[in-house]
């Protein structure tokens, strides 16, 4: 039989949990996919167990294309093993799906139906509880009444995370609704556009709300799908780096660091600082730090005083300002020198490097942004 050229990639990561990955391809072999071509890459953080037997047992029989990807286990890098299974998609369409989460069988057909360009599309998980979660089997998935798992208490929290996304739609919220990495969809496209999830997000959480953030400076909408659709998470012991708290996770400073890039520079491509469009001062050929940086951006675009760019430098010591818009203005400075108050506050990162050590302003370009 001729497979259907590949419409919808749905992207599902795992780690050391074979059964729930198990439970989570059966509910994809079920779906209802609207007659769209689909394919599975399952991308492993670098287990040890037999969840490449799970994966490749299920592409024996699935009625889909399935492709695998595993990476060296080397800490909680999901982000990473995301943008491992982006690389490989051949969907001009990303789901991303976690592997300890079963879907419905309409699952894929309400975003082909909802999907729309410039948009993405937010889902949920309902949580279900380890009685329920230990009933589950993957052969025989098909015969359970997935909703009917569901507890009241999960399906309010799903209602009120609807109704307060539809609100934050309707008033234009800058942030919100909020991206979760573990069910969603998004154009390839648009998801290349701003190079993928930042693999600077090493540890549990905000990965997902970092790229969330950035799609949206690109100009896509960001819109819940919860009114379609839902996945349903299951039970098992919380990821030893998770905080009960998202405000505790270990990559919060990160995510709220000033002067983020929308394209991010460690994603599906390393991005070196001759990659990026830089705003010079127009004192940087005075200065030993000024053509530090002229060498070490050879052949980067360079913005014309007034025109938009991604970074904006100013150097001390020197006399230049800000005088671009920017996604980030950044001021470098060496060792020891003053930074007024004004620029100081102007700015969104300030490096400080000895003009002499290449390596040391190399990396503190390689970290901006």
């Amino acid at each position: 039989m001729t497979r259907q050229a590949v419409d919808v990639s749905i992207l599902v990561t795992t780690y050391a949990r074979p059964r729930h990955l198990a439970l989570a391809l059966a509910s994809l072999a079920l779906q209802e996919a609207a007659g769209c071509g689909l394919e599975v890459i399952v991308s492993d953080d670098g287990s040890t167990d037999d969840t490449p037997d799970v994966v490749r047992e299920f592409a024996g029989r699935a009625p889909f294309a399935v492709r695998f990807t595993s990476l060296p286990h080397d800490g909680f890098r999901l982000a990473r093993a995301r943008n491992a299974a982006a690389r490989l998609a051949a969907g001009r369409y990303l789901l991303f799906l976690d592997g300890d989460c079963v879907v419905p069988r309409h699952h894929v057909a309400a975003h082909v139906a909802r999907r729309r360009p410039g948009t993405a599309l937010l889902g949920y998980c309902a949580r279900l509880d380890a009685a329920a979660s230990a009933r589950l089997d993957p052969p025989r998935l098909r015969e359970v009444d997935l909703a009917a798992l569901v507890s009241r208490g999960e399906r309010r929290t799903l209602s009120l995370r609807r109704r307060r996304a539809w609100w934050h739609g309707v008033v234009r919220h800058a942030t919100k609704p909020r991206l979760a990495g573990g069910d969603f969809g998004v154009w390839r496209d648009d998801f290349v556009r701003v190079n993928g999830f930042d693999e600077r997000f090493v540890g549990w959480g905000q990965e997902d709300d970092d790229l969330g953030l950035r799609l949206r400076a690109s100009g896509v909408r960001l819109e819940s799908i919860l009114d379609r659709t839902a996945s349903l998470h299951v039970w098992h012991p919380p990821d030893p780096t998770a905080t009960r708290r998202w405000r505790d996770g270990v990559n919060v400073d990160y995510c709220h660091r000033k002067g983020r890039l929308t394209v991010c520079r460690h994603g599906l491509v390393d991005r070196p600082a001759a990659a990026v469009t830089w705003g010079l001062p127009g004192d940087c050929a005075t200065s030993p730090l000024g053509r530090a940086l002229v060498a070490q951006i050879a052949g980067a675009r360079h913005a014309m005083p007034g025109c938009p760019c991604e970074i904006d430098v100013v150097i001390r010591p020197g006399s230049a300002r800000f005088v671009r818009p920017a996604e980030c203005r950044l001021v470098i400075a060496m060792t020891g020198a003053t930074v007024e108050p004004d620029i100081d506050r102007a700015a969104d990162q300030i490096v400080r490097v000895d003009p002499h050590d290449k390596s040391s302003l190399a990396a503190a370009l390689a970290d901006v942004g």
